[in-house]
């Protein structure tokens, strides 16, 4: 489990990508949701400035604790990549507005990764 979710070095199918990928965003949005519900919106409300951005500090704070997720998300999407026979910065194609990021998910989500052993190792069976 380390490996799969903290290294970025080898392989990785389709099926692994996309459970830990759904798995994030079932853990991520409903507990950045409440917080955003209790922290944000009702000082949002009262529409003092100070009160705002000290809600606004506070949710920066909050997204640090995503840190872990994020580092896991990428680690995994560089792992797909090389399944695909690509380099890890490939990751970096989703910076180009639209195309970018629907390019991205159709590489790593969608197609097969390359048959057999490839520089990145060898053909992954599942973790």
């Amino acid at each position: 489990m380390k490996r799969l979710l903290f290294s970025f070095q080898g392989r990785l199918n389709r099926a692994p990508y996309w459970y830990v990928h759904l798995a994030l965003a079932a853990i991520q949005f409903p507990i950045f949701g409440a917080l955003f519900a209790i922290i944000v919106y009702p000082v949002m409300e009262t529409r003092d400035m100070n009160a705002i951005q000290d809600a606004a500090r506070t949710m920066n704070l909050i997204c640090l604790l995503f840190a872990p997720f994020i580092w896991i998300s990428l680690a995994v999407m560089v792992k797909r990549c090389h399944d695909r026979d690509k380099t890890g910065w490939f990751i970096f194609i989703m910076l180009v507005p639209l195309i970018g990021p629907i390019w991205l998910l159709i590489e790593l989500g969608f197609l097969r990764g390359t048959t057999g052993p490839n520089r990145f190792g060898s053909d992954p069976l599942g973790y």
